[in-house]
Formats: C-alpha cells, structure tokens, sequence
C-alpha cells in the first residue's frame, strides 16, 4: 500500500477546506465498501483520506414535513426504519436489496449515491479507459452485457446505486456543502452522463459533500415499489431495476414517476412510460402501454439486447403490484 496522510475530521465546516484540490487527491471515507475497492485496486492514489465518522451532523433520520437522512446513516438502518418502511417503501425496498448484510451495515445513503462505476473496463488496472483519461470506451467492441441501453456515449457505464432510482422516484434533494456554503440540488439535477462530465458522475465538484437526502412528504394516494433484478439472485448489482411511485385517487394516476436503474450511466427516468399513466386508470392495458413506452427509445448494444425486454418487464410487474394495492 502507498502512503497517504489520514485525518479525522469532528466539524462539518471544515471538510470544504480539507478536501481542496483534485478529486482523486483528498477523498472521503464513510462506510469505506467503494473508497477500500479501489485503494486496493490502484485505481486512485490519494495524498489525503479524510474520516468523517465522528460528525454527528451527518448521521440519523430525521422526521418533519418529509424526511431528512444524515449522508452518514448506513444502508441497513434506512431498511429497518418503520416510518421509510411504511411511507416510503420504494426506498426501505431498494435499500434491503443492496449487497449482503456485512455490506448494508457498513454502507452509508451518501456513499451509495456517489459510488463509483463497476465497468470492469474501468476497475480493471490493465485498461486505460476514457474515464481514466484514456482514449477509447473498450465496451464498444469488447463485453457489454452489462452495460448502458440508455444514454451511452462516449462512455457506457451504468450507475450502480439502488438508491438512487428510488430517491429520484419519491422527489428527493441533497443537501451539499462546499466552500461557499450549503445548497440543496434536485436529484434529477445531481447525476450526470458522460457526455457531458466524462470523467464523473455527478455535479460535485472536489471540495463539496453531501451532508443530507431531503424527502418530501408523500402526497395522499402515493403508492411505491422497487424492483431489482440480478443474476442467479446473487448479492449484487441491479443488471436492471425499476423504482416506481404513483399518486392514485379514485383509480386514476394523478401522477407517476419511474426511474429505471443498471440500465444507463444515470438513473434513467422514464417520461414517456409515466405520460402513458397519468390521467389514466391503472389497468391492464394502461401498465401495458406504459412497459413498452418505458424501452421504446432504447439502444442496445450487440450483447445486450436481452436488457430492453427484461426492462419492460419489470415495469410491467412493478405498474401491476401498485395495482393490486
């Protein structure tokens, strides 16, 4: 192992300052289950490991006019919570169906959130990818089972987080530090594709952290679900996954949002499927049309096609559990 400064941090206010620089040179560790992966790989050499365990700040769930979870709350404590498993299941659900135990206990909502990619392109040490500041996206001609039949180019990632598709799905922000204060960012806003930041997946720039998820409350007739699917029911990423929440009144969606995961390099919302809903009754023929308006702008690799129908299907039974509620 390399040698890095390691400092634990017991201020929130002065993380900004302790994290100036580039991004790969003063990095955070929370739960530690992505920062260990690629210390050990070599994928990153810090000069800097900053410790943010101690800032009280940063931990809990808090209850209010929605709610509002501490960046540091592990991934195990968000699945057992009563008032997420009952107000917000989409997220309680997305949340149980991450890793394995050992891993949801370690794991923290801002770590999860801000992950970096599993392409095995880019984790791989022996491939000098566009990401890593390389001069070729190798999943184009080489193995892209996994990889993106959203939003691809010039790189092909997709996200890894479950949380994200369903915060998204339930309206949520985060909160985030930096040296000019705090502010709050749409998670819609947070993502970005590789088109237009190759070399990161969010907005943060090198300086800032996420400190807290602000979940609005739900509106009357909110219903939610998570839907993931993995090979052989492995404790692993989503090959596909779908986060859906309605408003139904009077058996007709009053308004829809389904976000798609594992399936582009951000959580892939899908407006048309939700057009296909909202206004009408949720019904056999309406989750139909919706399903199939969710894929219909996909575009599959030459190894990946099977996602667009394993997609669709997933929506598919995800629309008909909200129907049976």
């Amino acid at each position: 192992m390399f040698n890095f400064e390691y400092l634990t941090a017991t201020a929130l206010e002065d993380l900004p300052k302790l994290l100036e620089g580039n991004r790969d040179e003063n990095v955070l560790l929370a739960g530690g289950t992505d920062l260990l992966d690629r210390l050990k790989e070599r994928l990153i050499r810090p000069k800097r490991v900053v410790n943010i365990k101690a800032i009280a700040e940063l931990q809990g769930i808090r209850n209010g006019d929605g709610l509002q979870i501490g960046a540091l709350t592990t991934i195990a404590e968000i699945a057992a919570h009563a008032d997420i498993r009952k107000k917000y299941p989409v997220l309680a659900q997305a949340a149980g169906s991450i890793a394995t135990p050992q891993l949801r206990n370690m794991g923290t909502i801002g770590g999860n959130l801000t992950q970096r990619p599993r392409c095995w392109y880019f984790r791989g040490r022996e491939y000098r990818c566009l990401k890593k500041g390389g001069g070729r996206c190798y999943a184009v001609e080489g193995l892209n089972k996994y990889h993106a039949i959203f939003g691809g180019g010039p790189c092909h990632i997709v996200h890894p987080s479950d949380s994200a598709p369903a915060l998204i799905a339930l309206g949520a922000s985060v909160e985030v530090l930096g040296a000019s204060g705090s502010k709050q960012i749409p998670l819609t806003d947070f993502f970005v594709l590789p088109k237009q930041k190759l070399r990161a997946e969010t907005v943060l720039e090198p300086n800032q952290v996420i400190t807290q998820i602000i979940i609005p409350a739900p509106k009357p007739g909110t219903r939610s679900t998570y839907l993931k699917f993995r090979e052989k029911q492995s404790l692993d990423f989503a090959i596909s996954s779908v986060a859906a929440a309605l408003q139904v009144q009077e058996g007709r969606v009053q308004g829809a949002r389904i976000v798609l995961g594992g399936v582009a390099p951000i959580p892939w919302r899908v407006p048309a499927a939700e057009k296909e809903l909202e206004g009408r009754p949720l019904n056999a023929e309406t989750i139909a049309k919706a399903a199939a308006a969710a894929v219909a702008n996909a575009e599959p690799m030459r190894e990946n096609g099977f996602k667009v129908i394993l997609t669709r299907n997933l929506v598919q039974r995800a629309l008909e559990n909200l129907m049976k509620e």
